[in-house]
């Protein structure tokens, strides 16, 4: 199984500017697209971009490609919702190390999940969670 839980800023970058994606990132990313398995996208990952649009921090672009590829029924990318077994991991992810309550919840998809997380976030990767980048 080639899945993998992609973070916000991984996942706009695969959608709008994959030059900003480490090689290992992009590759496990096109590896679960090829193989036919699902890139999970976390709900909250939408909440954030939408903040982020808001905050003119991103384009409304990467936004509305991460919306129509959410839509297509034969896309790669699958959005995860915020369920039970979610939140039970999120117990699992340190405040101390992963302080950001999106973050952890990304985190606690790919704990739940049992796959690996597409993130550059460094404390994230200070935890537990089975990172690429």
């Amino acid at each position: 199984m080639k899945s993998v839980v992609v973070d916000t800023h991984a996942v706009y970058w695969y959608l709008k500017d994959i030059r900003q994606l480490s090689a290992p990132a992009l590759q496990a990313l096109q590896e679960a697209t090829r193989a036919g398995d699902p890139i999970y996208v976390a709900s909250i990952t939408l909440v954030e971009l939408i903040y982020l649009v808001e905050k003119s921090k991103v384009a409304q672009e990467g936004l509305d490609l991460l919306y129509d590829a959410l839509a297509k029924l034969q896309a790669s990318l699958v959005l995860m919702p915020l369920e039970l077994s979610v939140v039970q991991a999120l117990a699992g992810i340190p405040r101390s190390i992963v302080p950001d309550m999106p973050d952890r919840i990304i985190a606690a998809t790919a704990l739940a999940l049992n796959v690996p997380l597409v993130s550059r976030d460094r404390q994230i990767q200070a935890s537990s969670i089975h990172t690429i980048w």
